[in-house]
C-alpha cells in the first residue's frame, strides 16, 4: 500500500510541475484587466488570502474537507486522516475592511514504531482583520484613443500594478495535541497581500510572518495563479514555501471551482510536497456561501 502511495505521489508531483509551467506560460501571454463582478469572492480553493474584502455588511462562510496522508521516511511515522477547514468572513464598517475567523480541525490515525493512536483537535484557531490599502482601479478608467488602434491594444504596463492589502491576526492556542511545545496562548500573525487582476486571470501573493516574537516563528509565501475558463469554471495552481523552527516545506496545489449561483461556489483540489520528512499527499472538496445584505447592495 505504501509503495502504491509513493508511486502515485511521484506521478502527481511530476504532472503538477509540468502543468504549472504550461499553465503559467498560457496565463501570462494575455494581460488585460477585468472588471469587478457581483459573484462570490472566495479565497478557496487555494490557501492564499485575496486582497479584497467580501463587501460591507456581507457574511461569507468557506468550508473544506481534505483527506491526508503523511509518511516520515527517517522516523517511520505515518499519519492518515482528514482536515476540516472553516473560514468565516464578515465585511464590517468599511468596504475595504474585513473581519475573519479561520479554524482547522484534524482527526487522524498516527502510527510509529512506538505507538499507534487516534488523535483529534484544532491545529489552527486564528482571529484577524484584513484591510485593502491600495486599489489601482479605484477612480481610474482607461481612455480610448480614437486615432490609434495600436495604442488601444498595446500592453498597458499600469495593469501590472497590484492591489495591496494587509492582514493582522492572533493565533489562539487551544492546547490540542497538535500544539508546539511551550507555545504561548496567543501569538501574532501578519500577512502582506498583493493581487493582480487581469481579464481572466488573478495572481495573488501572500508574504506571511506567523507566531512572531516566539521561540518558534514561521515565515512563508504563497503564490496563487487563477484563471476563469468560463463564467462558471475557474482553475488554479499554487506554490507555497514554508521556513519555520519546527517545520519547513515546499508545497504544490491545484484544482478547480464551479459557480453554482451568484452566492454559492463548490470546489475540488489536491496537492503534494517535495520532501519525505514527511511526504504529504492530500485532496479535498469545498463549499463557499455568501449571505448578502440587500439594503447595502442597493447603495452600490
Amino acid at each position: 500500500m505504501n509503495s502504491f502511495i509513493n508511486i502515485l505521489q511521484n506521478r502527481i508531483t511530476m504532472i503538477s510541475i509540468r502543468s504549472f509551467f504550461i499553465l503559467f506560460a498560457l496565463l501570462t501571454y494575455n494581460l488585460h484587466y477585468g472588471q469587478y463582478t457581483d459573484d462570490i469572492n472566495s479565497n478557496r480553493p487555494g490557501e492564499s488570502m485575496g486582497g479584497f474584502s467580501v463587501g460591507k455588511s456581507i457574511f461569507q462562510a468557506e468550508l473544506g474537507v481534505y483527506g491526508i496522508n503523511e509518511q516520515h521516511q527517517l522516523s517511520n511515522e505515518q499519519v492518515d486522516g482528514f482536515d476540516t477547514k472553516l473560514s468565516l468572513r464578515y465585511g464590517s464598517l468599511l468596504d475595504k475592511l474585513e473581519l475573519n475567523l479561520d479554524l482547522l480541525y484534524q482527526n487522524d490515525q498516527y502510527q510509529s514504531n512506538l505507538k499507534n493512536e487516534t488523535r483529534s483537535g484544532f491545529k489552527q484557531t486564528t482571529l484577524g482583520v484584513k484591510y485593502l490599502i491600495y486599489d489601482p482601479n479605484k477612480n481610474y478608467k482607461k481612455k480610448t484613443n480614437v486615432f490609434s488602434w495600436k495604442a488601444n491594444h498595446s500592453i498597458d504596463y499600469r495593469k501590472l500594478i497590484p492591489a495591496v492589502g494587509i492582514y493582522a491576526g492572533m493565533n489562539i492556542n487551544t492546547k490540542s495535541i497538535y500544539a508546539f511545545p511551550n507555545e504561548p496562548e496567543i501569538t501574532p500573525k501578519v500577512i502582506l497581500i498583493t493581487q493582480n487582476q487581469f481579464e481572466r486571470e488573478v495572481l495573488t501573493i501572500n508574504i506571511i510572518a506567523d507566531k512572531i516574537a516566539t521561540i518558534a516563528p514561521s515565515y512563508s509565501y504563497i503564490v496563487t495563479l487563477t484563471r476563469g475558463f468560463s463564467p462558471r469554471w475557474i482553475g488554479f495552481i499554487e506554490n507555497q514555501g514554508i521556513k519555520g523552527y519546527y517545520y519547513s516545506d515546499a508545497i504544490l496545489r491545484g484544482g478547480a471551482a464551479f459557480l453554482i449561483s451568484q452566492n454559492l461556489q463548490i470546489d475540488a483540489s489536491m496537492g503534494t510536497n517535495f520532501k519525505n520528512t514527511p511526504s504529504k499527499l492530500f485532496g479535498g472538496i469545498g463549499l463557499s456561501w455568501r449571505i448578502e445584505n440587500n439594503d447595502e447592495k442597493q447603495k452600490f
